[in-house]
């Protein structure tokens, strides 16, 4: 049974009541809210997940209105994981993000069996594509508009990445801000977005049901493939250059959550999967062209197969060799590619992304 196949007073009960369980890749949740604005959303962007029966969770999840004469003035709600807050208390409206939010807080302080990396993550033909950048590089539009053109979603904001290197999926409701709402609903017009939350701390809000073939195969995971630095620059052509091995492995560790604490497990398994990817900065300035390029039939091909010297150079060295040389020279200066045959612009590298809430 689906969240779809619950009525909405089946749906509301086991909401209020805590008893609605529900699991997204390797993680069940339960969840317990009365707030009618959460409950409607929730059916409306969790209708594929699988409903479980009640029993064990690895996160309990509560979002509740917070009670007293003041509150009543300015209507504030909270979000607790096991009975525990996880952020100060934040106004109603916001309630939705701070649901997701919260979700993804659950994850990235507790599943330490994983190395996860602030990142979205799409996969096709058993191949995954892994999409980093900081927030406004574009990179939850981007992933939203590849989902909506055929790639199966595994992650929007988590990557998992097991010990034995592969991918695995966490498909939830994809967040979008401000114009990449706009951007998402002229790009595709079926696109499920659930309702705008205004006033939270990165402006107007909105999320994107994940596909249904994302929620039933959540549990198939995917072999790294490509890792691609994004970077949106308005008006600008769509453009790629390789990175380097070396200074890929350092983007991806300042975007980690639990690197440092994995201490050399976290640096092997970040290496190995670095060494046995091609790794590109991506600028873009129009959706359209950048999901063209990351279509086609043949991305190996359309991104070019043959490695420039300093690639050759990394495949010849290991991980340390290679940080040590990022040192000194601040990674590989390579030829841009650009589909439209001009060079383009600098492109942003990616910091660690834990506001309150993501």
């Amino acid at each position: 049974m689906n969240v779809s196949d619950l009525s909405s007073k089946e749906l509301s009960d086991r909401l209020t009541s805590g008893s609605l369980f529900f699991r997204t890749g390797p993680f069940t949740f339960s969840l317990r809210t009365d707030l009618p604005e959460i409950i409607d959303a929730f059916g409306l962007l969790y209708g594929d997940f699988p409903v479980l029966e009640p029993g064990y969770a690895d996160f309990h999840a509560c979002l509740e209105r917070l009670r007293g004469v003041k509150i009543w003035i300015s209507p504030h709600g909270t979000f607790l994981n096991g009975g525990v807050p996880q952020f100060y208390p934040f106004p109603l409206r916001t309630a939705l993000p701070y649901l997701e939010w919260g979700l993804n807080r659950c994850v990235f302080r507790n599943a330490h069996n994983y190395l996860m990396i602030h990142a979205a993550v799409v996969e096709r033909g058993g191949r995954a594509l892994i999409l980093v950048g900081t927030s406004g590089s574009g990179k939850s539009t981007l992933c939203a508009a590849l989902v909506l053109s055929g790639w199966r979603l595994l992650s929007d904001e988590i990557a998992l990445i097991a010990p034995d290197g592969s991918l695995a999926g966490l498909a939830r409701p994809i967040g979008l801000k401000a114009e990449s709402i706009r951007t998402i609903e002229e790009f595709s017009p079926d696109a499920c977005l659930g309702p705008r939350s205004r006033g939270t701390s990165k402006g107007l809000i909105a999320h994107m049901a994940p596909p249904r073939e994302s929620v039933l195969r959540v549990h198939q995971r995917a072999k790294p493939s490509w890792i691609f630095f994004v970077s949106y620059q308005a008006d600008a052509r769509v453009a790629w250059t390789p990175v380097s091995k070396a200074k890929s492995l350092m983007r991806m560790a300042d975007c980690a959550f639990n690197y440092t604490l994995l201490g050399r497990q976290g640096f092997e398994t970040l290496a190995d999967m670095v060494e046995s990817t091609r790794t590109f900065d991506l600028v873009y300035g129009n959706l359209a062209e950048a999901v063209d390029l990351l279509q086609g039939p043949d991305l190996d091909a359309q991104l070019g197969t043959q490695p420039n010297q300093r690639e050759r150079h990394n495949a010849r060295n290991g991980p340390s060799r290679r940080l040590a040389q990022a040192g000194e020279d601040g990674g590989a200066a390579s030829e841009r590619v650009d589909l439209a045959g001009e060079p383009g612009s600098r492109h942003a590298s990616p910091i660690p992304a834990e506001p309150a809430g993501n």
